[in-house]
């Protein structure tokens, strides 16, 4: 389920604008896992930061994506990676997982989250009693969710880059 890169209309209701350009950085980031190793996928390349390789940065997207919509704004079990006090950047620890099986999680997850945000109206408040940010509307939420995978797109093109020197943003 490859997502196409492409910008929502210019005139559109908002929530086809806020998914669409959630969806275009969701794309972007498929697109930087592309013909990519399993040794490059998990190669780091920042000497301080040895969990930002793609399979982490994957992983981690995924699991905040089941976050933010699955358990603070449906109210569900706080059971991922993220939850886990014991192991720092847990969600992020994805030695020896296979590229393919990340990214097919990923997709499984932007689905299960579009399910989740066209079943709810903009203005619903999350629903989990022990996090506060589950008093954030779905909307709140959404341009999070943008912001946060704009910014780890952002990281896959440099990491991207130092690997084998592809580039590109759109």
């Amino acid at each position: 389920m490859t997502l196409p890169r492409v910008r929502p209309p210019f005139v559109a209701d908002e929530r086809t604008q806020l998914v669409g350009w959630l969806d275009m950085q969701r794309a972007i980031v498929q697109w930087k896992c592309e013909g990519l190793s399993e040794e490059d996928a998990h190669r780091p390349v920042l000497p301080a930061s040895p969990l930002m390789t793609v399979a982490g940065v994957l992983s981690h997207l995924r699991w905040t994506e089941h976050t933010w919509f699955e358990v603070l704004f449906l109210g569900r079990p706080a059971d991922s990676p993220q939850f886990d006090e014991s192991v720092e950047d847990a969600d992020m620890r994805v030695e020896g997982v296979p590229l393919a099986r990340l990214l097919d999680a990923y997709e499984h997850q932007v689905r299960t989250s579009n399910e989740i945000i066209a079943a709810h109206a903009l203005d619903d408040v999350g629903k989990h009693p022990e996090h506060r940010s589950a008093a954030a509307t779905l909307r709140w939420m959404i341009i999070h969710m943008v912001e946060e995978t704009a910014r780890h797109a952002g990281h896959l093109d440099a990491v991207r880059e130092f690997l084998d020197g592809e580039k590109g943003y759109y």
